[in-house]
């Protein structure tokens, strides 16, 4: 049988390349946090294991068919150094995912899945997709028993929703001021519009090629390519003082997030891809946000920083009631960590953007070890963050 159809071909929209010493410190120590997060601790405690090796070749599941329930996934690489990033594909929604897996790192992630064929997909990779069978009686549920994951799913989903609900109109005033062509209320604007996008990043970027229209960075846009979204209005804000020639660019942006309003409503979630997404943001976070390169030119990283970890934060606190029966000492760590993060970043807070939303210092104003220490601080955080799928799957 010939794999699914994987989703569009996406552009990776985080680079791994950083210029400067305290970049590849930085770097380095979260890949080993990441890489160190994969030696077990994210898998499931029962369950089907399945090894996604990446190579140049492709990323061929072993093995290929397990039964329905619990799946530990971890994916490993090599020597690849085109070949980063496995996925795990289902109705044309990715389910989940391991990213910036480099020659010599590992990663897992956990999910429950039910009796079907699902899609492995590899970007880059000669052979990029490969078929996963899950085996078990049709239409066999394999939701877990505790019902207060339920609760957690039911409540993820009206969260991302309402960060939705949130982001269309907080984006539809920056856009208007880029159509009117003010500048400085653009500018001022720009990190409240995109701070509940990046709240709810991991959900985003499941939809294929929906993330890169929206959020793409100057370095990962590939010849030939329209960069388009938020990134784009940015630099010409910033770099080029001046809306001249952006309306296009916002109108876009405005469908873009509409069409993402549609298939939130729709989507469904179970309890390990919150658990998976928080341990994403967080390692995002560590490997090439705190660089300074995701907000390159108007330099309001912490914001971003600053959303990505409430986002976690909200789907540890819906996984809290499950993850106190399974691991109390595991669930006391992970909150003790999140207020030490959130306490890092207050005094760099000048106040408030926007109703609900902190704004921050320039970026480029946080000395190299500042940067450090958060990235220490995140480091801690997402290592035992990593487990919670494993746990809860």
């Amino acid at each position: 049988m010939s794999p699914v159809s994987p989703l569009p071909a996406r552009t990776r929209r985080r680079g791994t390349a950083v210029v400067g010493a305290l970049a590849v410190a930085v770097v380095t120590a979260g890949l080993l946090a990441a890489c160190s997060s994969g030696s077990g601790g994210g898998q499931a405690a029962q369950g089907a294991e399945v090894s996604l090796p990446l190579s140049d070749a492709g990323c061929a599941p072993q093995p290929a068919s397990v039964p329905a329930g619990p799946v530990s996934f971890t994916v490993t690489n090599s020597g690849s150094a085109k070949v980063t990033e496995g996925e795990i594909q289902k109705d044309a929604r990715i389910i989940g995912e391991k990213e910036n897996i480099t020659p010599g790192l590992s990663g897992d992630f956990s999910l429950r899945l039910d009796p079907g064929n699902y899609t492995v997909y590899c970007p880059g990779a000669a052979q990029d997709t490969a078929q996963l069978t899950v085996t078990g009686a049709g239409g066999q549920s394999q939701a877990p028993a505790d019902a207060s994951l339920a609760t957690a799913t039911a409540g993820y989903k009206q969260y991302v929703v309402g960060e939705v609900a949130a982001l269309l109109p907080a984006t539809k005033q920056f856009t208007d001021a880029v159509r009117t062509g003010d500048v400085a209320r653009a500018q001022q604007l720009y990190a409240p519009a995109r701070y509940h996008y990046e709240t709810i990043e991991p959900v985003a970027e499941s939809f294929g090629d929906l993330d890169p229209a929206i959020d793409l960075r100057e370095p990962d846009v590939e010849p030939g390519q329209d960069w388009t979204g938020f990134h784009r209005i940015e630099k010409s804000l910033w770099v080029d003082r001046t809306t001249a020639a952006m309306a296009p660019y916002a109108d876009k942006l405005d469908a873009d997030l509409a069409q993402l309003q549609t298939l939130v409503g729709s989507a469904e979630y179970q309890p390990a891809q919150l658990a998976n997404g928080a341990s994403e943001l967080l390692t995002e976070v560590s490997t090439s946000k705190v660089t300074g390169e995701e907000d390159a030119f108007s330099h309001t990283d912490l914001s971003d920083f600053d959303a990505n970890i409430a986002g976690a934060q909200k789907a540890f606190e819906l996984l809290k009631p499950s993850l106190q029966t399974k691991d109390p000492a595991l669930a006391t760590q992970l909150q003790a960590r999140f207020t030490g993060i959130t306490d890092e970043l207050a005094p760099f807070r000048t106040g408030e953007a926007a109703p609900g939303v902190a704004a921050y210092v320039d970026y480029s104003t946080v000395t190299p070890d500042q940067r450090r220490v958060l990235a220490d601080r995140v480091n801690a955080l997402a290592e035992p963050l990593s487990q919670v799928s494993g746990k809860v799957a």
